[in-house]
């Protein structure tokens, strides 16, 4: 077993007693299951928000070992510290471009959004100076309305980009806004769209070869968005994008979120526990002290509604989260400092998942995963050598 802990985040060897697990083997076959459905697409890994809160770098380093073929990240930041950590593979910037950012684009060989007519002048206007050529999707806006150009104002990105002389036009994609519903209606209304632009454009002399529309929950249920590529973000992490989709893919979840007892008392009858007295005993009560709040990213709204597990059986947690540590309830039962204690993850024959923390806290699991802070130290594991196939030398 290889166990990685991220550098900034220990001291003289010992980590944190709150840690997040990342278990690079269900990665593998995480990246593998969803790149066996959509084949012959590829699989872009989306990486933004610190991988979705597994750690930008090492996750990185992980799948470019697989062979991914290309990377997504939200950010130009996030670009940049990708290629100064020695990532080769191709990164996709999703995000809207500023016109002062295209020569850090150029630099460290990124591949743009190009969004709008100005921002592929700017573009190519930085490209020419610089003496090199530029690589860009464009961006099709079918009706998420967030960032690219409206799909029947198309002609204008078309015509702007077969003017360019320093910019390569290597793809094209658009974004669905409900491919996670049962009803696709929409989505098929946005499919429809795309693929006119599509047809508009091979017309007119400007087929790219990377055509991308499909996120998760298309990746899972509708099977003619893919094309050439397929975007996979939550799904990569072992979560199912909502609970409306039909598991078309088994995956696994890729993060346990765990920490330790720090401290046990007993509670005297009517003592109220944590800020603002929200929850009070009402007999004598055996309470552990677990250093992990809202600080970490474990949301202050699940506040007398969250559970752990401890020694595989569940417990409540009780009062107010604060911003270090929380509080739970054993009852009259036992548990020990130094105990683990599971927030996301399996104990014994209990499993608490992501959806459940998104179900306490009134949000969506990629909220959840997203919000794990920084100061949680990711600890990398790896106990199966599957960087090449079975049947591969």
């Amino acid at each position: 077993m290889t166990t990685i802990n991220h550098p900034i985040v220990t001291t003289n060897g010992v980590v944190r007693p709150t840690v997040a697990e990342i278990d690079l083997d269900r990665l593998t076959r995480n990246y593998r299951a969803i790149a066996d459905h959509v084949a012959p697409a590829g699989v872009m890994a989306i990486l933004k928000a610190n991988a979705y809160g597994h750690g930008l770098v090492e996750v990185a380093r992980h799948l470019e070992q697989l062979g991914a073929p290309y990377f997504g990240v939200a950010y130009l930041e996030e670009g940049i510290l990708l290629r100064e950590s020695g990532i080769q593979t191709p990164i996709l910037v999703l995000g809207g471009i500023l016109g002062n950012q295209a020569p850090l684009f150029l630099r460290y060989g990124l591949t743009v959004t190009a969004s709008s007519v100005e921002k592929l002048e700017h573009l190519e206007a930085a490209a020419a100076n610089m003496g090199v050529q530029a690589r860009v999707h464009l961006k099709i806006d079918t009706g998420m309305e967030r960032i690219g150009v409206h799909y029947y104002s198309a002609d204008t990105l078309l015509e702007a980009a077969l003017r360019c002389r320093h910019v390569f036009v290597e793809g094209i994609f658009s974004h669905f806004a409900n491919a996670d519903s049962a009803d696709l209606t929409s989505a098929q209304t946005q499919l429809e769209r795309f693929n006119t632009v599509l047809a508009a454009y091979k017309q007119r002399g400007l087929t790219p070869t990377l055509r991308h529309m499909a996120n998760s929950g298309a990746i899972l249920q509708l099977p003619h968005s893919h094309f050439d590529m397929v975007r996979a973000g939550i799904l990569l992490y072992g979560v199912y994008p909502s609970a409306e989709v039909p598991r078309t893919i088994a995956v696994a979840p890729v993060l346990s979120w765990k920490s330790r007892v720090v401290y046990f008392k007993v509670v005297q009858p009517n003592h109220p526990v944590s800020y603002g007295s929200t929850w009070q005993t009402e007999q004598m009560t055996r309470v552990v002290t677990v250093p992990v709040g809202y600080g970490d990213g474990y949301f202050r709204a699940m506040s007398n509604k969250a559970q752990v597990l401890i020694n595989g059986r569940r417990y409540a947690v009780i009062g107010r989260i604060c911003m270090d540590q929380m509080m739970v309830n054993i009852n009259w039962e036992t548990a020990y400092n130094n105990d683990e204690v599971v927030l996301i993850g399996s104990s014994g024959d209990e499993t608490l998942c992501c959806e459940d923390l998104a179900e306490w806290a009134g949000t969506i699991p990629y909220e959840i995963l997203t919000n794990i802070n920084t100061r949680v130290p990711r600890v990398y594991k790896q106990t199966e050598n599957q960087l090449l196939r079975p049947d591969s030398e």
